[in-house]
C-alpha cells in the first residue's frame, strides 16, 4: 500500500506529486553525495491544493509529505518514494514525523499567533536531513496577519521548507501566496470510486458502501464515517426528518433547538475527549505536581490553551452544522429532481417516502426557495451569527417553502 492509495479518484494528482517527490528524493541525493543536483525538475517549494468538500485536498497534501520523508530502503532498487511502510511516512501520515508541521483552523480563523512558531520553524533545517514541510489544513481561514506571516515566508523559503497550502478555491487564498504555488486542482471522487474503496479498505458489504457512497455524494471522510459510526447515521437519520417536521411554528422551533444541541454535544463529546489530557499534559509540562498549584507565571499558558479549547469547540459545532446543512441540501435535491422528472440518481434513497411526500405537496419554486435558506442559513454561520438563530430563520424558511 503507497501513501497515494488514499487519494480516491485523484489519479492525475497522484501522478504529478509522485513525479515530484522522485524530483525532490533526487535532489536530497545528490546533495547527500555532492553530486550537482537535476536541472529540470518537478519539485517546487510551495504547493496550493484546491478542490470541492470531500475531494480529499489535506489527504493528497499529507500523502505528498510523507513521500518527501519516505526513507524506503527500496528506492535503491529502483523503488519510488512514498511506500507507506517505512518510519518517515507512517510518523508523516499519522501527524507525528518531526519535520511535518501542521495548522489547522482551532475556531473561525488561523490567528497570527498560531502561526509564529510554524513560521519560524520553515526557516530551520530538517531534523532528518530531507525537507521541512508545513501543511497548512485550512488556508482559506488565514486571516489578514497570519496570511502575511505564511506570504513572507513563501517568499524566500529555507531550501529544504516545502509549504502545502488547502483551501476550497484559489480565490480562497491571497493572490500574493497563490501566485507563489504550484496549483493543483481535485475533483469529487465518483460514487462507485468511494464505494470500492471503502469495500477494499475499510471491509465493508458493498451494499451498504454503495448506499453511504450515494448518500454522501463522493465526500469520502463522510462516507467512511456514515459506514463506520452507528452514531453518525443516527443523527444524519433525524436530520432527514427534519423537513417533515417543520408543518407548525412550534414544530419548526422544536427542530431548531433539537438541531443546535445535537451540534452542541458531538462538540461536547469531543471536547470531553481531548481537553482534560491536553490540561493536564500542559500542567505537567510546567512542573505542577498532580493536583497541586501551578508555578509562579504559567497561568497565562493554561489561560491560552482553555482560549484554544473554546476556539475549537465552537468551531466543532460549526462544523456539525456544515454536515447536517449538507445533508438537508441534498434531501431538497431530491425532491426537486422528483419534482423534475430528472433521471439523476438520488441520494437519499433511504428516506424515498418522505422525498415523494413533499414533492407532491409542494413546487419546485418552494423547494428552490427552500435550498436557498439552507444555503442562507451557512452564510449566517460564516458572519458569526447565533447558530439557534441561523438555524431557526431557516426552519422558519423551510415551513414557508
Amino acid at each position: 500500500m503507497t501513501v497515494w492509495d488514499d487519494l480516491v479518484g485523484q489519479e492525475r494528482v497522484s501522478e504529478q506529486l509522485a513525479a515530484a517527490a522522485r524530483d525532490a528524493d533526487a535532489f536530497v541525493t545528490a546533495a547527500a553525495s555532492d553530486a550537482p543536483p537535476p536541472e529540470a525538475s518537478r519539485m517546487t517549494h510551495a504547493w496550493l491544493f484546491t478542490g470541492p468538500p470531500g475531494a480529499g485536498r489535506n489527504q493528497a497534501a499529507r500523502a505528498f509529505a510523507a513521500a518527501l520523508q519516505c526513507v524506503s530502503p527500496d528506492r535503491a532498487l529502483g523503488g519510488v518514494p512514498g511506500c507507506g511502510f517505512c518510519d518517515g511516512c507512517h510518523t508523516a501520515l499519522v501527524g507525528t514525523h518531526a519535520d511535518v508541521s501542521t495548522v489547522a483552523a482551532v475556531g473561525a480563523e488561523i490567528l497570527v499567533k498560531d502561526m509564529r512558531d510554524t513560521v519560524r520553524k520553515s526557516f530551520t533545517a530538517p531534523a532528518n536531513g530531507r525537507w521541512q514541510v508545513i501543511l497548512v489544513e485550512d488556508a482559506e481561514r488565514l486571516n489578514e496577519k497570519s496570511a502575511n506571516a505564511v506570504l513572507k515566508a513563501v517568499e524566500e523559503p529555507a531550501p529544504r521548507t516545502v509549504w502545502l497550502l488547502c483551501a476550497p478555491s484559489v480565490e480562497d487564498v491571497l493572490p500574493t501566496i497563490r501566485s507563489r504555488c504550484r496549483h493543483l486542482v481535485l475533483s469529487t471522487p465518483s460514487v462507485e470510486a468511494v464505494a470500492d474503496m471503502l469495500v477494499r479498505r475499510e471491509g465493508i458489504e458493498p451494499d451498504v458502501a454503495a448506499a453511504v457512497a450515494r448518500a454522501t455524494q463522493g465526500h469520502v471522510d463522510r462516507a467512511r464515517r456514515l459506514a463506520t459510526d452507528p452514531a453518525a447515521r443516527a443523527r444524519r437519520a433525524a436530520v432527514l426528518k427534519l423537513p417533515l417536521r417543520v408543518e407548525d411554528v412550534g414544530g419548526a422551533l422544536r427542530a431548531a433547538q433539537e438541531l443546535v444541541d445535537a451540534a452542541a454535544e458531538d462538540a461536547k463529546q469531543l471536547a470531553e475527549e481531548r481537553d482534560g489530557k491536553e490540561t493536564e499534559d500542559l500542567k505537567a509540562a510546567l512542573g505542577a505536581a498532580q493536583g497541586g498549584r501551578l508555578p509562579r507565571g504559567t497561568a497565562g499558558a493554561v489561560k491560552d490553551l482553555e482560549d484554544m479549547q473554546k476556539r475549537r469547540r465552537t468551531r466543532t459545532q460549526r462544523d456539525s452544522l456544515d454536515v447536517a446543512l449538507a445533508d438537508l441540501t441534498s434531501f431538497y435535491r431530491d425532491v426537486l429532481a422528483l419534482q423534475l422528472g430528472s433521471r439523476i440518481a438520488l441520494a437519499n434513497t433511504d428516506a424515498e417516502d418522505a422525498l415523494e411526500r413533499l414533492a407532491r405537496a409542494s413546487t419546485p419554486e418552494s423547494t428552490l426557495r427552500r435550498i436557498e435558506a439552507i444555503a442562507a442559513c451557512g452564510e449566517a454561520l460564516d458572519r458569526n451569527v447565533a447558530p439557534l438563530l441561523a438555524v431557526e430563520a431557516m426552519t422558519m424558511a423551510l415551513r414557508a417553502g
